[in-house]
């Protein structure tokens, strides 16, 4: 008997997870990002990240292209932020503050932590692509995660 999706769905909505927002430079110079929570450490030697991409996300081509990019790790108070790149908007870099890495991608003011990687391998699963990436450099500040969780977004309590 398969499973039930929106079963599988509300199962999974039960693991709490980090809110990113990942963002690229492309060949023409546009910044281009998204919002993924489906992101998780892989390895610490070497230093590997991954990114799950469904297949139809606008940005899938660019991140399948095996480009460098920018896994920016939200802060509490940072909803706003993760709306504002899972939501349709017309230019989701207007009026955000950023400044640029090592990669050329955008790095969001005020997040938690701050990854710089270039993609290394790529695998398909199911309608997603996992995105594996090597951590080329990294910070971290003393702030709180946003989190999201049972289709909403929550906080750590102090």
């Amino acid at each position: 008997m398969p499973l039930d999706p929106d079963a599988f769905r509300s199962v999974l909505g039960r693991f709490a997870s980090g809110v990113t927002v990942v963002t690229l430079l492309d060949e023409a110079g546009r910044d281009h990002g998204m919002t993924v929570s489906a992101f998780c450490s892989l390895s610490l030697s070497p230093p590997l990240v991954l990114v799950c991409v469904d297949q139809s996300a606008s940005m899938h081509p660019l991140l399948t292209a095996g480009r460098e990019i920018a896994i920016n790790i939200l802060a509490a108070g940072q909803e706003a932020l993760s709306r504002r790149f899972s939501g349709p908007h017309r230019d989701r870099f207007d009026g955000i503050g950023y400044s640029r890495g090592l990669t050329g991608a955008a790095l969001l003011d005020d997040v938690l932590a701050i990854l710089e990687c270039t993609v290394v391998r790529l695998h398909e699963g199911g309608d997603h692509t996992i995105v594996v990436a090597e951590v080329e450099t990294a910070a971290a500040r003393p702030e709180r995660p946003l989190l999201y969780y049972r289709g909403g977004y929550a906080q750590l309590e102090r």
